[in-house]
């Protein structure tokens, strides 16, 4: 019974976590300039370089030309650009 119970709790908890979970991984590796983001912190911009293997260069403002650096676990998704 106890195993049952595990096994219920894995296929219906566990696993899409862990699947999710690699989706962003593979989305954040894939990241690349131009690439229209937003953070975990809810603010939107343009990947416009990189400085380290883990840090991201997002374009802010387009007036001002402000720049932040974040890393790259702080991306929530990538924006789909409009054709």
């Amino acid at each position: 019974m106890i195993l049952a119970t595990f096994a219920i709790f894995y296929f219906i908890l566990i696993r899409p976590q862990q699947k999710k979970q690699k989706e962003l991984q593979k989305m954040i590796e894939a990241l690349k300039k131009g690439d229209r983001v937003i953070t975990t912190g809810g603010i939107f911009g343009e990947v416009v370089g990189t400085k380290e293997s883990n840090i991201i260069v997002l374009k802010i403002d387009e007036a001002t030309n402000t720049k932040i650096e974040i890393i790259k676990s702080a991306v929530a998704s990538v924006i789909p650009r409009n054709k």
